[in-house]
């Protein structure tokens, strides 16, 4: 049965949310959705999420997860690529994009919305699904990579015959790494535009006890809901743990975290002090993921790989091929850094959506790459170095800003961060760091170097910085770096 759902005052039985989502996929087939076809949804966090992701599953129908960030002409793109036959969307969010929607577009408004139908009225008017049964579906994440279109990620059906086997499969790798048991009460408040905050949402609603459900991050809300609900497994990412230290001790004192099991975290590389930190708050408990849209889960670090091994993404899953390639396809030795390879084999198989060129380029000997670039140690762990196309080189040094940016985000009032290179006479590229600071907070580059001589060698130090309100991010929480590099490179011959 359907988890329980809890968002701010609403709570939802799992009884409920079956009926709604039945409802929705029967409604979708009432609007021209067939087995394959997609709904785009441009929601904020709430319980419409939960109709999608149970429509999706039980009509065998994508959903297009719009990040609401984006400018409408990059929606307009990807409603039209995706070949979305229908939009959810977020009443308030609809007025941007009044120019860019088709005019036979049918559009649902969570919410009064002109020109849209109002959602709960017509969901309560549809009949439950009663088409053929079809193999699940979910989410079409749409990542950019680092250059050109993003591109629509569509994991290909299990045959249903195959499907409690594949499931069962799944399953273990969601729980290994995700943390995502036989009833398991989960908190999110990451958007579930993203990636891996959807996969364990929709986990959480398929064998969980609970999912609460956050319009948002707050850091002492987070601690307040952990409390409140006995949550014993929550959903975050590095730059929520920076935020959750930031909290004085008095206020970290008043919730009890005794239920928490696991905190999952996937979509960006933690600093292994950061990680140190929340290991020695919250227990032995957290479990870092390297993972994408397209192979899934891969690894899972432990608590005790972190501190034993720190800076390492863990170990390959069960069901997981990982290898280290050169520039030949070679397999590198230990230490040497090469491109990541990796496939697991629990999942279907994937493609890009309209662009099969694209997958092919990624694939090699069945096993795939997103650029990222890495090495194993002699026990097989593996650390992530940074994307290929990230890397600087500097005066003929070769320069990974991952490790920069980790440093960078132990510096006071530093909340995100992103370095990369920009063009520089004497030495081609030099290292320029891009920061979101805490709210108040004014940017002071001296501070900043000094802060990083302490840490990095000189070679590493950016000599230029910059504050943005708020970091780009692709759909999985990846950092859009083309974005904040693009103008720095007009013109030039080197593309970026």
């Amino acid at each position: 049965m359907t988890s329980a759902l809890i968002f701010e005052r609403q709570c939802i039985p799992g009884e409920a949310l079956d009926r709604r989502g039945a409802a929705l996929a029967g409604g979708l087939r009432g609007l021209g959705l067939k087995e394959n076809d997609a709904v785009a949804v441009l929601l904020r966090n709430g319980p419409v999420w939960a109709d999608v992701i149970l429509a999706c599953r039980i009509g065998g129908t994508y959903y297009a997860a719009l990040n609401w960030h984006l400018t409408p002409p990059e929606i307009a793109f990807i409603l039209a690529d995706s070949g979305a036959k229908a939009l959810i969307a977020d009443a308030a969010l609809l007025p941007a994009l009044r120019e860019i929607l088709p005019p036979d577009l049918p559009v649902l408004a969570v919410g009064t919305a002109e020109g849209a139908l109002d959602y709960e009225t017509w969901l309560a008017a549809q009949p439950p699904y009663a088409g053929p049964p079809a193999s699940p579906r979910g989410q079409m994440g749409y990542t950019s990579g680092t250059t050109g279109r993003p591109k629509g990620v569509r994991r290909l059906p299990i045959p249903l015959g195959e499907l409690p086997a594949r499931q069962a499969r799944m399953r273990r790798v969601v729980e290994e790494t995700l943390g995502v048991a036989e009833g398991s009460r989960v908190l999110v408040s990451a958007p579930l535009y993203h990636a891996g905050p959807t996969v364990i949402a929709q986990n959480a609603l398929a064998f969980g006890e609970l999912l609460v459900l956050a319009p948002r991050f707050d850091a002492e809300e987070t601690l307040a809901l952990i409390a409140r609900h006995r949550i014993t497994t929550v959903y975050l990412v590095p730059v929520m743990y920076v935020r959750l230290l930031r909290l004085p001790p008095e206020v970290r004192a008043r919730y009890d975290m005794s239920s928490l099991k696991v905190v999952a975290s996937t979509g960006a590389p933690c600093a292994p002090e950061v990680k140190r930190a929340m290991i020695e708050w919250f227990g032995p408990i957290i479990t870092e993921t390297y993972a994408s849209t397209e192979t899934g889960m891969l690894t899972a670090c432990r608590a005790g790989d972190s501190l034993a091994r720190p800076g390492t993404a863990g170990r390959p899953v069960a069901d997981v091929t990982l290898r280290i390639l050169d520039e030949e396809g070679r397999d590198c030795p230990p230490g040497v850094v090469g491109r990541i390879y990796a496939r697991n084999h629990a999942y279907p198989d994937w493609t890009y959506h309209n662009n099969p060129g694209a997958r092919a380029a990624v694939e090699h000997e069945g096993l795939f790459t997103l650029g990222d670039m890495g090495w194993l140690d002699a026990d097989g762990y593996l650390y992530v170095a940074d994307r290929a196309s990230d890397m600087v080189i500097s005066g003929g040094v070769n320069i990974y800003p991952a490790e920069i940016e980790a440093a960078l985000l132990r510096q006071p009032a530093v909340l995100d961060c992103a370095v990369f290179g920009v063009p520089d006479e004497e030495y081609g590229e030099r290292l320029h760091a891009v920061v979101q600071l805490e709210a108040g907070a004014t940017l002071d580059a001296a501070a900043l170097q000094e802060g990083l001589r302490g840490v990095l060698a000189g070679f590493k130090v950016p000599r230029s910085y910059e504050a943005v309100e708020a970091m780009p991010r692709d759909p999985n929480g990846k950092l859009l770096k083309r974005k904040l590099r693009a103008p720095f490179w007009e013109g030039r011959a080197r593309a970026v």
